[in-house]
């Protein structure tokens, strides 16, 4: 049977707080956690009551063996009032301790900080319209009753694709999955329920590096990454970094669940098993990161889509990113991200 979507072993959220865990196969109490960065969060107009609560939460997550360790940063603005690391960044084959500079598998954000940041640049300079039909940029993906799925339905996961390829069966490679999603028979019509898919963000990925010329990952970090200073941000972690990469779990080389013979600890490899069998880059996961970075992004969003000398998107994408784009009366009502 297909695998339902795994919960990611990395969650990451990017709003106001950005918090970053990690697990692996084990876990520990407390360390002894890093102090905060001399801020001034009244200034800001942040009540410091707020942040006193972080603490407590995460140590009591640890505690709880839901998680080894966590980064947790809080900007206001431009201001970063609040980092801190807590626990463990790897248990296994010896503890680590966590770092501020750690190196997280980002699991689904890279959805939104990678995939459709680059795909919303190519619709500002257009290149691609979010009214597109897929089978435009992906040949005979109109099959099956897809022809009428659109980019933004990719982007809104109502294209009725389902969550992932089914992955009972050990396939491989890039242009494997491709195939695969082009024989996709969808659950639903287009606009008709929402159901979040996998499967739609790695097309979205392959429409940018049709449509760009560049492999995915270059174009991600020459047009998002590198523009704004994400400069621990990649997809593919070279391995003079695994010392600073969180693991996730043992997992076999492409088996889903991970349980088997030949596992071996995911440093550096992504987790999310699809975007392992593409070789390690695709829309929907496998780009790693830290808090450091994605406060950087969260910056750039709002202050109109620079940071900087570096520009990501225009302030009119940017409201058009946000603005409701599923159909009048669905419960799920989502946005461009």
């Amino acid at each position: 049977m297909p695998r339902t979507r795994p919960v990611p072993l990395v969650r990451l959220a990017c709003v106001a707080v950005l918090l970053l865990t990690m697990s692996a196969s084990g876990f520990a109490q407390p360390m002894g956690a890093a102090q905060p960065r001399p801020s001034a969060p009244v200034a800001h107009g942040m009540d410091p009551t707020v942040l006193e609560g972080i603490d407590p939460v995460v140590e009591a997550a640890i505690a709880d063996k839901r998680m080894p360790g966590a980064v947790v940063l809080v900007g206001r603005g431009d201001t970063v009032v609040y980092e801190r690391v807590f626990g463990r960044r790897a248990v296994e084959p010896a503890d680590e301790p966590m770092t501020l500079d750690t190196i997280f598998d980002a699991a689904s954000v890279t959805k939104v900080v990678a995939t459709t940041t680059a795909v919303m640049q190519l619709v500002e300079q257009g290149k691609v319209r979010l009214s597109d039909r897929v089978s435009t940029y992906v040949p005979g993906f109109e099959r099956y009753g897809k022809g009428g799925i659109t980019v933004r339905h990719l982007l809104t996961h109502t294209s009725g694709l389902r969550p992932d390829l089914d992955l009972s069966d050990e396939w491989e490679g890039y242009d494997t999955a491709i195939a695969r999603a082009v024989e996709e028979v969808p659950l639903a019509a287009p606009d008709e329920r929402f159901v979040y898919s996998d499967i739609g963000f790695f097309l979205l990925a392959h429409i940018v590096q049709q449509v760009s010329g560049q492999p995915f990952a270059d174009y991600a970090r020459a047009h998002v990454f590198t523009p704004i200073g994400m400069t621990d941000t990649m997809f593919s972690p070279p391995a003079a970094l695994r010392p600073r990469i969180a693991p996730t779990e043992r997992c076999t080389p492409l088996g889903w669940p991970c349980d088997g013979p030949n596992q071996v600890m995911l440093r550096g490899t992504v987790h999310d098993p699809t975007a392992r069998r593409m070789g390690g880059v695709a829309g929907h996961a496998g780009m790693f990161t830290t808090a450091r970075d994605l406060s950087r992004f969260a910056r750039a969003l709002l202050n109109g889509g620079a940071l900087g000398n570096g520009r990501l998107l225009s302030l009119l994408t940017e409201q058009r990113m946000t603005a409701p784009s599923t159909p009048p009366g669905m419960r799920n009502a989502r946005g461009l991200r």
